[in-house]
């Protein structure tokens, strides 16, 4: 652990989200700042956002528009016209946002407060949509709709790359070429870069970095991070630079285009713990020089005590001296050598998966083969230092679910690194962040969760794994049950059925309010190709019993998987339109089926039936692969007619309409049952005598019990107070007695683990069989309370 260490600042570039820090700079100043390293991190992108909409950011936005030579569309000259109502309304907007003055909402919704363009041009019924109680929810939306008004002008305008989630994102889709970004960066900053830099100017002005990280998550991160990159070595070219994320580590490994060095030093692929230690260690922390020559003299000295005691320095010396060489000699050797190590800092050869340009101009990729930081060691995420009041609630959409990803301030972390399943066609299977799958006990995530409660006020939380393991969040909702640490989260996962009713009720209590997972292609033939692992009537069980449980659900959907048919396109919209009807699917996207050079597709697409045909390689980005799926319906026409019904599917609305409604060509008519889903939904669960290995677990308290004297037996009555109502259970009083016992034991010891078949060996003698019991109108009412098998 270094005693003074280099400044390191920790960026995250624009844009990401609005309402809640992207994690990644947390989790490296979590782990770096456990070594003893002084770490800064800033979100660029928040106070990029910050600066633009504020009075001074807008008076130069409209006067940089009046000045210019701009061809402006009808909405824009009306926004010209009401800039100074802009200017007077922008301020209480953000606050408002930043849920600093909820008093706004009834001048928001009520008194004509906001300027109107575009984006309130088909505006939802609200209080159809909210109802009378939402009143601040629809001043949120009005208060989004208004902010995205300013982003269209200033799209059209001033800054045509600008989106609130992204950066100058087109430049760095399938880049495969680096001209483009090239050409972006050599020329003069517009107004939204100047605005910008200025940001990091006074950033780096309080920080000093002796290093600069960039964390380049999405594609739409790319262009900023560069932009923010070549201001630093403009103004101080020994600081230095490094980029990793999820960008990098899909797109760019095979790089070896040399200008992209000219911005950033080194550019680190996978986790970033790893590389981020061996490259400091390189680096050399920034000790003065008299203190490095006392601590290197008696770090030597140390060492040659040590040495000198050693079997490895007995074996050096004996094998020296059978050489014929005097002992002098070889002490003299081993001291200069142990010198040598002392006074150099690790090779640049000890790098772990890192790019970087050498003194030839050549790329080269460093990766010593270091063990990886195991996941359980890699730290509490740090969020100390960011802004976490200044974020910005925003209600793009009114659908509950959906409006998770943009209002609110999450917590995220995750469960397991990487994903059990790994096996899916479509994703990047073979790349770190999925196949290396590891988990972390369910003590030390909640000890993670409790400390980040405490530094950072808030208790939501967004697990963010590939596909959240089912029996670590069954571990995880009995550790925070256990330890009454009040938490709401949601997170992602897959439809498998380990997700049983039973299991979605405990994660429920554990304060799980929605979850989402991959239907994808709502076809059991394409989900068997793609090694989905599960079924439409499997997704819809399961879909079914989180939403029982009070547990929302969004559908990840997928179109044009290789060989995909028309028909197959439509009978899948109609799998969809049943789950949304059913009620048991609350939210959904659908996203295009993209071949990636890191999937299994991508790597085998005669497998698959379709063909590779591009693009060509120029020593950028590497991922998204051009191809011909001449098998395959015309997939790009379905696009708009699939998010049209989608959207109003859910907003419950038009799911009765034919599916051919949403499309403006022929379409087949669907082919899927039209109670398939109803049909899965009806399938009569495993019976509980069937369960003898699951574990039992009481979601409610310990019962009361009284004995009542009948005429011809007595009989107990378990009293049960619970949140929301108090209920009894009758049954005979040996029974009672037991269940009583029971009870009360799952209720104060959460780390025995009663299992059923252990239970019905305790069940008493004289009272039938445990299997007759197990239909009892007294056993089938505690499973409905609360008590589980898990």
């Amino acid at each position: 652990m270094p005693t003074v260490s280099p400044r390191i600042l920790l960026l995250t570039p624009p844009l990401t989200q609005l309402n809640t820090p992207y994690p990644a700079t947390a989790y490296i100043k979590g782990f770096l700042g456990g070594r003893g390293y002084a770490v800064t991190q800033a979100d660029m992108g928040l106070q990029l956002v910050l600066r633009l909409f504020s009075v001074d950011g807008l008076q130069q936005v409209f006067a940089e528009i009046e000045a210019g030579r701009f061809r402006l569309s009808d909405n824009a000259k009306r926004m010209l016209r009401l800039q100074n109502r802009y200017l007077a309304t922008i301020t209480p907007v953000i606050r408002f946002l930043q849920n600093k003055d909820l008093t706004l909402a009834p001048r928001i919704c009520h008194g004509r407060f906001l300027p109107e363009a575009s984006r309130f041009d088909n505006v939802a019924d609200l209080e159809t949509a909210f109802g009378t109680m939402g009143l601040t929810d629809q001043a949120r939306h009005l208060a989004t709709l208004y902010l995205e008004d300013l982003a269209d002008l200033i799209k059209e305008t001033v800054g045509p790359h600008f989106g609130f989630s992204r950066y100058a994102e087109k430049l760095a889709l399938s880049a495969t070429s680096f001209e483009p970004l090239h050409e972006a960066l050599q020329a003069a900053p517009n107004l939204l870069d100047r605005l910008l830099l200025e940001e990091l100017d006074a950033v780096l002005e309080r920080v000093k970095p002796d290093i600069v990280g960039f964390t380049v998550p999405f594609p739409g991160n790319l262009y900023g991070a560069l932009r923010l990159a070549k201001r630093i070595k403009e103004i101080s070219p020994a600081t230095h630079t490094i980029m990793g994320g999820g960008y990098p580590n899909t797109e760019l490994r095979t790089i070896q285009e040399p200008r992209f060095f000219n911005y950033i030093d080194f550019l680190t692929l996978d986790d970033g713990e790893g590389p981020w230690l061996r490259l400091l260690e390189y680096l050399g922390d920034s000790k003065p020089e008299k203190e490095r020559s006392d601590e290197r003299s008696r770090s030597s000295s140390r060492a040659l005590v040590t040495f000198a005691n050693s079997s490895e320095a007995g074996e050096l010396l004996r094998q020296a001296q059978q050489d014929g060489q005097e002992v002098n000699d070889a002490e003299d050797e081993v001291h200069c050598t142990l010198q040598s190590v002392l006074y150099n800092p690790p090779g640049r050869d000890q790098l772990q998966r890192t790019f970087l340009r050498n003194e030839q101009g050549q790329i080269e990729y460093i990766n010593h083969p270091h063990p990886d930081v195991p996941h359980h060691e890699v730290g509490t995420p740090d969020y100390s230092d960011l802004p976490l009041t200044e974020y910005l609630s925003v209600l793009e959409v009114l659908n509950p679910m959906h409006r998770l990803w943009s209002d609110g301030r999450w917590n995220k972390l995750t469960v397991a690194h990487g994903c059990y399943w790994k096996r899916c066609s479509f994703c990047d299977v073979t790349l770190d962040y999925i196949s290396r799958y590891e988990t972390a006990p369910s003590t030390l995530l909640v000890d993670r969760i409790e400390q980040i409660i405490q530094q950072t006020g808030q208790t939501g939380f967004h697990f963010v794994d590939e596909a959240a393991p089912p029996l670590a969040l069954r571990d995880l909702a009995v550790e925070l049950l256990k330890r009454r640490v009040a938490i709401t989260w949601w997170g992602n996962i897959r439809f498998e059925k380990t997700f049983s009713p039973d299991l979605c009720r405990l994660l429920a209590a554990s304060g799980c309010i929605a979850i989402s997972g991959g239907l994808e292609v709502a076809s059991d033939r394409l989900l068997a190709l793609m090694e989905k692992g599960v079924t439409i009537a499997q997704v819809a069980r399961v879909a079914d019993g989180f939403t029982q449980a009070g547990i929302m659900v969004h559908a990840y959907l997928m179109y044009g998987f290789p060989t995909q048919t028309a028909q197959e396109t439509v009978d899948s919209l109609e799998v969809v339109r049943q789950l949304f009807a059913a009620g048991v699917v609350q939210s959904g996207y659908w996203h295009r089926f993209s071949m990636t050079a890191h999937s299994p597709v991508g790597k085998n697409p005669a497998k698959y039936q379709v063909t590779a045909i591009g693009p060509e390689p120029a020593g950028f980005a590497w991922n998204d692969l051009w191809h011909d799926d001449p098998l395959g319906a015309d997939h790009e026409t379905f696009g708009p007619g699939l998010a049209k019904s989608l959207y109003n599917y859910l907003h419950g609305v038009a799911l009765d309409e034919p599916l051919g409604f949403w499309f403006d060509f022929k379409t087949p008519r669907p082919t899927t049952p039209r109670h398939l889903v109803q049909q899965a939904l009806q399938a009569p669960e495993k019976p509980d005598f069937a369960k003898q290995n699951q574990r039992l677990f009481w979601l409610g308290n310990a019962p009361e019990i009284r004995i009542e004297q009948g005429k011809k037996a007595s009989r107990a009555v378990l009293t049960c107070y619970e949140q929301a109502e108090d209920f009894e259970v009758k049954t005979t009083e040996t029974t009672g007695l037991w269940l009583h016992q029971l009870l009360t034991q799952l209720s104060h010891d959460y780390d025995t683990k009663v299992l059923l078949k252990e239970a019905a060996a305790t069940f008493p003698t004289g009272e039938g069989t445990f299997e007759a019991f197990l239909q009892n109108p007294a056993w089938i009412l505690m499973r409905e309370k609360g008590l589980l098998l898990i």
